[in-house]
């Protein structure tokens, strides 16, 4: 099936040359304009040279642009699912807003998902407007929530971290769409907290960040504007790399093979586990390319600074995606999925799992297979991995403990983890990439089920950890989103409260202070 574009065709002959969908090609290099505009932006139109407002409307004018190169004129969905969530939020009310603002924005993404999905491109893993409508709608929800968490809910019944992202005042709709439509973050985000992003704009994140470091005023930092160059550079390097292997290696190394009769009837068990991980693992440098390629771009405009480490390095990971490092050698399911869209993860905890009432994990991925969208294969994905999940944590929980007194014993546990981990990785995500049942069904037939059955047979023989009830009541039972993780958000994330006089910076860093040690 051949794929169409709904944007732009000037880069047809280009799209030609490289043997790539336009709307490929349209990505990549509006990509690379905004990392070009992203430069022009933190020179020419600095906080210290202009203002809030210059600054909103050009990002969101750049951002409304590149969208519209790169899908048309379906990038008035944008518009239109932003303004409609905006004007939910005025009319509805603090109390209710965040309900309504929810239900609108995540069934209006699974509306363009199916129409896009089962009318016009099913199959094609070309760029499309629903990409970016999904980081939309975790802005639009994550913005709703932190509103009703600072505007209707009393201080002492939120968490540590619902208390320092929560929203004191409703947002001007200006704030509202630079924020949802930005340059930097329109076509592949990542999300971001609101507080984070109009710091940014507002030009005070490096005097708060500073400030936090030390846990108390440090007026000698506050003009210091650390230079992002030498992070932007190691993260194109790994652009770089991450798309000459996906060019030269990923389409040699196919996951489709791994249901091809004549491999399964021909390859032993050993050879088809290791050609499925590393046909897994060829299929992650495309999403390692786009996700560190929009963390550079937001570098490169200066947002993204998360302070100095205990060395006096400067760290630009505050909204950074993943870590490929930690991905690659994780020796647990849930390391794994730490390291892996994070940014996704945090939006998931924060809006599901830490307000859900009942099987929080159950219900964390059955949002996030909604979320991704409407394909089988997604779903088939997600309710693996609560098994997976599930069962790792039953493992790890009631073994681990015997093999970490003595290093060499620990260094082959290690490995052995390790190993299984990118097993149970590769056998869970299979559905994701197939896409549909029948091919997805047939892997797992051909394998005899044999990491289902296991990992039923695991939750028999191990006890869970029950939860606790009271204000720890999920805090044995988290998926994937560690209390280290969010501790390290709340320590060095530049939060500020965006109250007309209602909080002052010191009272920010305070409350940050007091929920690590909750």
């Amino acid at each position: 099936m051949a794929t169409s574009t709904t944007g732009s065709t000037l880069l047809q002959p280009l799209s030609n040359a490289v043997r790539l969908p336009v709307d490929q090609v349209n990505f990549v290099v509006c990509q690379l304009f905004a990392l070009l505009a992203a430069i022009w932006f933190r020179t020419y139109l600095h906080s210290s040279k202009t203002s809030p407002f210059i600054r909103h409307v050009v990002a969101t004018l750049l951002g409304l642009y590149l969208a519209l190169f790169c899908f048309g004129w379906y990038a008035l969905h944008f518009v239109i699912q932003s303004g409609i969530s905006y004007y939910i939020m005025i009319i509805i009310g603090v109390e209710n807003m965040h309900k309504y603002c929810f239900v609108f924005a995540l069934g209006y993404l699974t509306v363009c998902q199916i129409t896009r999905v089962y009318i016009f491109d099913y199959g094609q893993y070309s760029a499309d407007f629903s990409g970016p409508m999904m980081i939309i709608t975790q802005k639009i929800t994550s913005l709703a929530f932190e509103i009703h968490d600072g505007m209707f809910r009393k201080n002492e019944d939120l968490t540590p971290s619902q208390r320092c992202l929560a929203v004191r005042r409703m947002p001007s709709l200006l704030e509202y769409l630079s924020y949802n439509c930005n340059f930097m973050g329109i076509l592949a985000g990542p999300l971001c907290s609101y507080k984070d992003y109009i710091t940014f704009i507002e030009g005070r994140s490096y005097q708060l960040q500073q400030s936090e470091a030390n846990g108390k005023e440090d007026t000698k930092y506050e003009q210091t504007d650390p230079s992002p160059n030498i992070a932007v550079a190691q993260k194109l390097l790994i652009c770089g790399l991450s798309l000459l292997f996906h060019m030269t290696i990923t389409k040699t190394l196919p996951v489709e093979y791994n249901i091809d009769d004549n491999f399964r009837a021909t390859a032993s068990w050993p050879v088809r586990f290791f050609y499925l991980y590393v046909s897994l693992m060829a299929a992650r440098p495309k999403y390692y390319f786009a996700w560190t390629l929009a963390d550079a771009i937001n570098n490169a405009a200066g947002f993204g600074f998360r302070g100095y480490d205990k060395n006096g390095v400067t760290r630009w990971d505050l909204i950074s995606n993943l870590r490929i490092q930690q991905i690659e050698f994780s020796t647990s399911f849930k390391m794994f999925l730490d390291n892996w869209n994070i940014q996704t993860a945090l939006w998931l905890k924060r809006v599901c799992y830490e307000r859900a009432t009942f099987s929080p994990t159950i219900q964390t991925f059955i949002l996030s297979a909604i979320w991704h969208g409407v394909y089988p294969g997604y779903y088939l994905t997600f309710l693996t991995g609560v098994l997976m999940t599930l069962a790792a944590r039953a493992i790890r929980n009631n073994i681990r403990h015997y093999f970490v007194d003595s290093p060499a014993v620990k260094l082959c546990y290690d490995i052995v983890t390790w190993m299984a981990t990118q097993a149970a990785i590769s056998y869970t995500v299979v559905p994701f990439v197939l896409l549909s049942v029948k091919p997805s069904f047939t892997f797992y037939s051909s394998c005899y089920f044999c990491l289902h059955i296991a990992s039923i047979v695991v939750l028999l023989v191990f006890p869970l950890k029950r939860t606790q009830k009271g204000s720890k009541k999920h805090e044995s039972v988290q998926p994937a989103w560690p209390r280290k993780l969010e501790e390290e958000s709340l320590l060095q994330k530049n939060h500020y409260s965006t109250t007309n006089n209602s909080f002052s910076q010191k009272q920010e860093i305070t409350c940050r202070y007091q929920a690590l040690k909750q």
